[in-house]
């Protein structure tokens, strides 16, 4: 696993799933979180980073939360920051993302399916624990991964924020 920065900026928004947080590193944005309290998604932050300084910066991102604000509202295009992504994770975690990142919007994959697709399917409860350590909602889409019956199962942001995610983008796909 990588070393986690030691500073982070951040700044706090509102969207139609609640609230968002925006985190970037020296590397890029380091996290992109969901919430219902600005308070709470700051501490969440400092749980993934806890020797990390955080420093809030509305003017500095502004311009990146307006990208991802409007990329909530419209999840089937390309999301062009200014800070690349720099999710820190371990290898398998950086792989079953990358992977994930693959599901087009509009469509679901299950964690069997994933597991398959990463080479590994034996680690299906790894894969899960990989998605759950996502630092990058909604980018790289751990809602679009759903039970091996199709149910939808936990996500870290509220199973709730998980329906109303997948429901938009098949609206938005035409599905």
């Amino acid at each position: 696993m990588q070393t986690l920065p030691d500073h982070l900026r951040y700044t706090t928004g509102h969207c139609q799933f609640g609230g968002f947080l925006l985190a970037v590193c020296a590397a890029g944005t380091a996290a992109i979180l969901l919430g219902d309290d600005d308070g709470a998604m700051v501490a969440d932050l400092q749980q993934r980073f806890p020797k990390a300084t955080l420093e809030e910066d509305r003017t500095g991102l502004q311009q990146d939360m307006q990208t991802l604000l409007h990329y909530v509202d419209h999840p089937l295009g390309k999301l062009n920051l200014q800070h690349p992504l720099a999710a820190h994770g371990s290898a398998f975690q950086k792989k079953v993302w990358a992977e994930l990142a693959k599901v087009p919007a509009g469509q679901t994959i299950t964690y069997t399916e994933l597991a398959k697709r990463i080479g590994n399917p034996a680690a299906v409860r790894a894969v899960a624990g990989a998605c759950a350590a996502n630092p990058l909602a909604m980018v790289v889409p751990c809602h679009r991964v759903l039970r091996s019956d199709g149910g939808i199962s936990g996500y870290r942001w509220g199973v709730e924020r998980k329906k109303k995610l997948i429901e938009l983008e098949r609206r938005l796909a035409g599905g």
